[in-house]
């Protein structure tokens, strides 16, 4: 097996206007994806983000450590091949949306859903016309094909890029209403992350902490809050 490890070759990084956005260049070279298809990325501020992030390169070049370029990545080989299919399969969550199942007992537990959840459950009935019911417990409900459509309407007006912000943000919180009201700007990061683990949260108060269980926590809140800039570099032009 290979040891080759792609290392520094460049001394300029400069974002430069092409066709569709911008692109990335290392000294006269444009940055390209995995799949060899040109990096261009459509606002200022995600093609200067990935900028930094190559500037940041002392050596060896980590992917790891480059999230927007990561993310930027996975939108053009990865989402942008199979739109509609990603977008089907985001849309799927509606159906078994994390804030519809709730506990029957114990009653803190069963308040601060309520109190968590009920008020998302309004608000994506108000912007968006659809009414999702809740239950109790884990056995599914069907929900109805007008309110789920009208939820996933997002999805599929999106470019590729905010579907795959999309992707992390529902993903990770496991509700497609969550996810809205991050990009529609109605939840901040941290308040849909929290409003997200009312559940892992409760358990934690009740039994302790699990240092493990801590640790996967933590590493699906970064993928979160980064999904959410990445959306909002994907959507806010900021001309240079």
């Amino acid at each position: 097996m290979s040891n080759w490890v792609a290392k520094r070759f460049w001394t300029d990084v400069n974002v430069i206007e092409a066709e569709g956005g911008f692109a990335v260049h290392l000294d006269a070279r444009p940055v390209k994806t995995p799949a060899k298809a040109a990096l261009v990325v459509p606002t200022r501020s995600m093609a200067d983000a990935v900028a930094d992030e190559w500037r940041l390169v002392v050596e060896k070049i980590d992917p790891n450590v480059m999230p927007v370029t990561r993310s930027a990545n996975a939108s053009i080989d990865k989402v942008a091949t199979q739109f509609n299919e990603v977008a089907a399969m985001l849309a799927a969550y509606g159906g078994s949306d994390l804030l519809c199942y709730r506990a029957e007992t114990p009653e803190g537990l069963v308040q601060r859903q309520t109190d968590g959840w009920d008020p998302l459950l309004n608000w994506a009935h108000d912007t968006f016309g659809a009414r999702l019911v809740s239950t109790v417990g884990i056995m599914p409900i069907e929900q109805n094909e007008v309110d789920l459509a009208a939820l996933a309407a997002p999805l599929f007006e999106a470019t590729h890029f905010e579907l795959a912000a999309f992707h992390d943000l529902i993903a990770m919180s496991g509700s497609l209403v969550i996810a809205l009201g991050v990009t529609q700007r109605h939840l901040t990061p941290a308040e849909a992350w929290a409003r997200s683990r009312i559940d892992e949260t409760w358990q934690a108060e009740q039994w302790g902490a699990d240092d493990e269980a801590a640790r996967v926590a933590e590493i699906k809140r970064a993928a979160f809050v980064h999904a959410a800039a990445f959306y909002q570099m994907a959507s806010t032009p900021v001309r240079g």
